[in-house]
């Protein structure tokens, strides 16, 4: 008799426990199934990605200082009639008007902005830097000249080395070319040329490569300050030599690079060298979007058009298979207990939105992209400055290395990428009809 009893209250408790919880996600009645908290799960308003986008252009533009000062002192030069020695670039807050990479990132995304959006305060910024630049190298080529000692201003122009001194950056001077045709804007883009071409180290192949950490090194970071240049160039002269080299970067990176089944890169490989692979978030995004760039501008009857696009859409499979629940993309892409990055989830959001803009990719990544900058887009503070960016990273031979990588504020490298991320997800918004159904997307060309 007892037993029984304590079984039929058992049975109750059971019930009364079920009734109490809280509806299950299989449930009709709740209403966003599957989503992880924090996740806004809708279409963006064009409005709302443009108030983002102008808020990270406000922050440049009032971060950054277009003076010269004395170290010293701490005053601005204003006689450049004759250099000093402690002569520098008021970098005050950050790198905003020097020559580097992540700036180069930037400044095409400025252009990317105005591109879409219409608003010429981006791209007046972009070309506000490059003249700084100009108006005051011969400066500093002369300081370097009188006292025979490291530039402060402007070094990775005055002494170009390596790939990050002058690929990314050079690409958007191309594009900036475009705008405003600047004989001073040619001259650099010839340098930059004849330096990619001439000096830069490459494999027997012809494959661009790097010294260090080994003697003959890949980085997949090296596909994007490379191939977008190379491309430009084509674009540029008409000539096809460049484009062929584009296309042989991005194929023959991509074999060594690029994991045949996941279609994720890795982040280096060594010649002669055994060694594990990391996916690290940012270098595969710098290879995405470097193949994204380079079938922007390739002809149609280029004959290794066909294997770019293959090699794009791999990657674009295999960027959209490791996307997070809540819409960013993880510092190791395939380690779900590492941290959600900002940069690399901007760099997927931009290269997929623009295959799906430009056909490369079914509509049916139209959403992947839409989350993506969804979720980056809650990263974007108030005052423009962005949360969960890694700082720079160099090739590692350890997972904890890249885990242990910090976030910083004032990390450059994922600033452009967000512009450009926010651009081309407006340019897809305005392509697509877009229907919900049972909480999903679909998105249907306007294009007859």
């Amino acid at each position: 008799m007892r037993a029984g009893r304590a079984v039929r209250l058992a049975a109750l408790l059971v019930v009364a426990s079920a009734q109490a919880q809280p509806p299950g996600r299989s449930d009709p009645s709740f209403s966003q199934p599957s989503l992880a908290p924090g996740v806004d799960y809708v279409v963006p308003a064009e409005a709302d990605i443009k108030a983002t986008l102008d808020r990270i252009r406000d922050y440049f533009v009032r971060s950054t200082q277009y003076r010269i000062v004395d170290t010293r002192t701490g005053q601005p030069i204003t006689d450049f009639s004759r250099p000093i020695q402690t002569a520098a670039l008021d970098s005050r807050g950050g790198q905003f008007n020097d020559w580097d990479y992540p700036m180069g990132v930037v400044l095409a995304g400025m252009l990317l902005a105005t591109e879409v959006t219409g608003d010429t305060r981006y791209q007046d910024y972009t070309l506000k830097n490059f003249d700084f630049v100009f108006d005051h190298v011969d400066y500093f080529r002369k300081q370097v000249t009188e006292f025979g000692q490291p530039s402060h201003g402007f070094s990775r122009l005055l002494n170009m080395r390596e790939l990050d001194d002058c690929g990314a950056i050079g690409a958007a001077l191309i594009k900036a070319y475009a705008k405003k045709q600047d004989p001073r804007y040619r001259a650099t883009i010839d340098a930059i040329a004849d330096h990619m071409a001439h000096k830069q180290m490459r494999m027997p192949d012809g494959t661009l490569a790097r010294p260090r950490p080994l003697p003959v090194s890949l980085w997949i970071d090296d596909a994007y300050m490379s191939i977008p240049f190379l491309a430009q160039m084509g674009r540029l002269t008409g000539d096809r030599t460049w484009f062929d080299d584009a296309a042989r970067q991005a194929i023959q990176m991509s074999q060594r690079l690029q994991d045949p089944s996941t279609g994720l890169y890795r982040h280096s490989w060594y010649e002669g060298a055994e060694h594990p692979a990391f996916y690290w978030g940012r270098g595969a995004g710098w290879g995405l979007m470097a193949a994204a760039e380079l079938l922007s501008v390739l002809p149609q009857d280029h004959p290794s058009r066909p294997r770019v696009l293959a090699i794009f859409q791999r990657g674009a499979r295999g960027a959209a298979a490791v996307q997070s629940g809540v819409g960013m993309w993880r510092q190791l892409l395939d380690k779900n207990d590492s941290y959600l990055e900002t940069s690399a989830s901007a760099m997927f959001t931009f290269a997929i939105a623009r295959g799906v803009n430009r056909g490369w990719l079914s509509p049916a990544y139209g959403p992947v992209a839409q989350t993506g900058w969804q979720a980056v887009s809650k990263r974007v503070l108030p005052d423009g400055r962005i949360e969960g960016i890694c700082v720079s990273t160099t090739a590692a031979y350890d997972s904890v290395y890249y885990y242990n990588r910090p976030t910083d504020l004032g990390a450059m490298q994922g600033y452009g990428p967000v512009l450009m991320a926010g651009a081309e997800v407006i340019a897809m918004l305005r392509s697509f009809d877009i229907s919900r159904t049972l909480n999903t997307f679909h998105y249907r060309s306007r294009k007859p």
